[in-house]
């Protein structure tokens, strides 16, 4: 069960210091890009579906969620950051489309009008492989808002950018503890058992840099430490 909440989380507040059509296009990409906002959501919410572990499989719905009020903000600092009516003329490179099909709607594509796909979701069934697909996913979306933080000067924008990366940062660090409950499970069962997977092939020249690998399951330090 979903329930909208009409405060923010955290009373998070989302204001502009003026229009800035131009950048309203760049943040298209956390709505509806490859590493944005909602692919996190559907991602997390996937996944969660075939989860036997309820903390954990509470933990993917409760960051999944999460991720839909962050798709809220993004949407809402998009239309302030318009504050213009139709007029294609005031995006000098971008996409242009929601002047011509959604009336400046906040809609779901990239900064480039590609619309958004189920193709960026992963959803393996396989506990292991969901979470560090996660830490990835959070990594890289933490990556696009660094990029968005560097071209802006608003200040209130770049308050809604910061607070975003932190909580992204936050789910980072939950996934990675998630990580260290199951390590020993789903395809981590049986991790380097061959020796196979103790060679490292040096097909480059010259040297070798590095040595024979010693396979251990991936994991993390507490990083509350």
């Amino acid at each position: 069960m979903f329930k909208h909440e009409k405060q923010f989380l955290n009373n998070f507040q989302v204001k502009v210091e003026g229009p800035n059509p131009q950048y309203a296009v760049l943040m298209q990409e956390q709505l509806g890009g490859a590493n944005g906002e909602l692919k996190a959501a559907l991602q997390y919410l996937s996944q969660s579906f075939r989860v036997k572990d309820q903390t954990i499989k509470d933990l993917f719905l409760d960051i999944g969620t999460e991720e839909l009020s962050h798709m809220e903000i993004v949407a809402q600092t998009i239309n302030l950051l318009n504050g213009h009516n139709v007029n294609h003329e005031t995006v000098g490179v971008g996409e242009i489309e929601t002047h011509v099909l959604s009336g400046l709607t906040p809609d779901l594509v990239n900064s480039s009008g590609a619309p958004w796909t189920a193709n960026y979701v992963t959803v393996t069934g396989d506990i292991v492989a969901d979470i560090l697909s996660n830490i990835a996913s959070e990594q890289r979306a933490k990556v696009v808002y660094e990029y968005l933080y560097r071209q802006i000067n608003d200040k209130e924008v770049k308050n809604t950018i910061d607070f975003l990366l932190n909580r992204e940062e936050a789910h980072n660090a939950l996934f990675r503890e998630a990580l260290n409950k199951v390590k020993d499970t789903a395809s981590n069962k049986d991790f380097g058992v061959t020796d196979d997977s103790k060679l490292y092939f040096d097909l480059s020249t010259p040297g070798r840099c590095f040595e024979n690998p010693n396979p251990t399951e991936p994991s993390f330090s507490n990083p509350r430490r």
